[in-house]
């Protein structure tokens, strides 16, 4: 509450929970806070699909939810995908007016719009890999677990909440020496990956915005540390050793 109250002004329209890397947001905490003020939920859950909180899943607390469907995503298609999951009924005719040049009805268009519609391929691909969902859910949490119990305790490892509050979409640690560790772990046959390098505040893009370095020093620490390890649905355990014991020899 706090931190949300420290941030909220008379221009504030609507909150954005990000279930990062797989882990859904207190939404109890949240939507309690959204009412009291009259706000909108906009969910971002494009790495969330398939996790939960206290039973409700990703996507259905907010107003709306976007969830890609980028190959790599735990519910992916093959190529660029996504959808936006809404129960409010004008709110979906107006997205579904945007996604198609602002149109209802066609060539009449009484809003912009753009070409924004998943085909009808992608979509045929969703429906068959949707029903792999939950079991490679339960995969990726297998091997969190697994790299939890093995890796060296010097390194800051993420929580393993019980499935399915978390989907384990990307299993990242924190560590010094970032970069040097990345480098040797490559040169023993182990991809790595930094989820991101670079906060918003501080990319070149939203510098209009008047933000500096210094201004959210968490963030800004914690974005020079993290390294996302190898995680995927069919990773097996003796992977899961490689990868750690890959780990501790470079440390």
């Amino acid at each position: 509450y706090s931190v949300l109250e420290s941030v909220v002004t008379k221009r504030t329209k609507a909150i954005c929970p990000v279930h990062l890397y797989g882990r859904v947001c207190d939404m109890d905490k949240i939507q309690s806070f959204s009412q009291a003020h009259g706000l909108k939920i906009v969910e971002d859950a494009a790495q969330a699909h398939g996790a939960k909180w206290n039973g409700k899943s990703a996507g259905s607390f907010g107003d709306c939810a976007g969830f890609s469907f980028y190959p790599a995503k735990n519910l992916g298609c093959f190529g660029d995908g996504g959808a936006i999951a809404t129960n409010d009924d004008s709110i979906a005719k107006k997205l579904r007016a945007i996604r198609n040049y602002g149109s209802e009805v066609k060539y009449y268009h009484p809003i912009r719009g753009g070409n924004s519609r998943l085909d009808s391929v992608q979509a045929a691909i969703l429906r068959v890999k949707l029903r792999a969902l939950e079991e490679g859910n339960e995969s990726r949490c297998s091997s969190a677990e697994l790299y939890s119990k093995i890796l060296p305790p010097t390194l800051i490892l993420p929580e393993v909440p019980q499935f399915p509050q978390h989907v384990f979409h990307l299993y990242v640690i924190q560590l010094s020496e970032r970069e040097r560790v990345q480098k040797e772990l490559l040169e023993r046959g182990i991809q790595t990956g930094i989820h991101y390098p670079i906060p918003n505040h501080l990319q070149e893009g939203y510098k209009n915005l008047g933000y500096a370095s210094g201004d959210f020093p968490v963030t800004e620490e914690i974005c020079s540390r993290i390294l996302s390890l190898p995680i995927f649905p069919g990773m097996t355990p003796e992977q899961v050793h490689q990868v750690s014991e890959a780990l501790a020899s470079v440390l």
